[in-house]
């Protein structure tokens, strides 16, 4: 049964001075909280009624948009008042995006430090690969991957890892780690959602239809937008019942994951909906096979500028942090185009 909700997408991006006056005016409500980007409208959304586009004075009150306009709690110790890079450990033998380069605890270790010298507010260290017809690895090979890496950067900087075991979750938080990244959302292993509660940590719940193993064989849906925010939203509330505090919570649409090439475009058009869970979005498409589609970059090692482009589509809609490989590449374009949008934040 889908969700009978109205949904309500921002539209008419504004910037800088202009979302700061148009916001202070009523004009414009601030989009995810930032005060720098604001919308002017709202395309009111049924799934079998028509569209509708209404001035955000309008549908101000409604609860949905106030969601959309409330300021995000700190996410891991770090403000959602701008956009926030985490770079990419990906510590496993058979990564999609690096053929394994640093399946050894001193090359991942020494990537990881690289990273954070390049940037990268957050670092998120991985020892399962859930790309596209990946089989599962033992709870014993993913501790014995990430454990040592992350011992040693949580030293050093702000450790997320990406894993769906509550196992592992255990252990690395008593290593250091300070986020849980769920591809699965908590729903893989029936503990996880307990061993977030219970530890208070910041979780992203990721949407994913299907495992990894199956996941893009044939992947429909009615709407990919609708559903997708429709799935977050059920396992933000599954969260919660399990003792998860909403505040701790940041939600990711999983480009890539239960989705065909036209779906991700789909979804990249329309990520300003997802704020309207009036939580942190986190947006990862970093060298993904759908952008060697558009752009030709094929070799997922060499999808970078594609990358680049796709992590600046999610920033001015709204998206507060950007799960990426290229740290540095995406740092400078960041700067840039925060530069060219809002001039006064440019330190000359």
């Amino acid at each position: 049964m889908f969700n009978m909700a109205t949904y309500y997408r921002p539209l008419g991006l504004v910037y800088g001075d202009d979302a700061r006056s148009l916001i202070a005016s009523g004009r414009a409500g601030a989009l995810g909280g930032m005060a720098h980007v604001g919308f002017t409208h709202v395309e009111v959304i049924e799934r079998k009624g028509p569209r509708a586009f209404v001035a955000f004075a309008d549908v101000k009150h409604q609860e949905t948009v106030q969601n959309i306009v409330a300021p995000r709690a700190a996410f891991g110790g770090i403000g959602m008042d701008a956009t926030r890079l985490m770079g990419i450990v990906n510590v496993t033998p058979d990564s999609f995006s690096d053929g394994g380069k640093l399946a050894n605890d001193e090359a991942a270790i020494a990537h990881g430090r690289t990273l954070i010298d390049q940037g990268a507010d957050y670092l998120d260290v991985g020892g399962e690969s859930t790309r596209p017809g990946s089989d599962e690895v033992s709870i014993d090979e993913e501790l014995r991957r990430v454990d040592p890496v992350i011992s040693v950067l949580a030293k050093e900087g702000v450790i997320s890892c990406d894993t769906r075991n509550s196992a592992v979750m255990t252990a690395v938080l008593e290593q250091g780690a300070v986020i849980i990244n769920d591809v699965s959302a908590l729903g893989h292993d029936a503990g996880s959602a307990g061993v977030v509660a219970r530890a208070e940590c910041p979780v992203i719940l990721m949407h994913a239809q299907g495992a990894p193993k199956t996941m893009q064989l044939n992947p429909k849906y009615d709407d990919v937008l609708l559903d997708v925010y429709d799935g977050l939203a059920a396992r933000v509330v599954a969260a919660e019942v399990a003792g998860v505090a909403r505040k701790k919570i940041c939600i990711d649409p999983g480009i890539g994951f239960g989705k065909t090439f036209a779906h991700n475009l789909q979804l990249m058009a329309g990520l300003s909906l997802f704020h309207g869970l009036g939580l942190p979005l986190l947006v990862g498409l970093s060298r993904k096979g759908f952008i060697g589609a558009v752009t030709g970059e094929m070799p997922a090692a060499v999808r970078v500028s594609g990358s680049v482009g796709g992590a600046l589509a999610a920033a001015a809609q709204g998206a507060h942090i950007l799960r990426v490989h290229d740290v540095k590449e995406t740092r400078a374009a960041l700067s840039m185009f925060t530069a060219s949008i809002d001039p006064d934040s440019a330190d000359l």
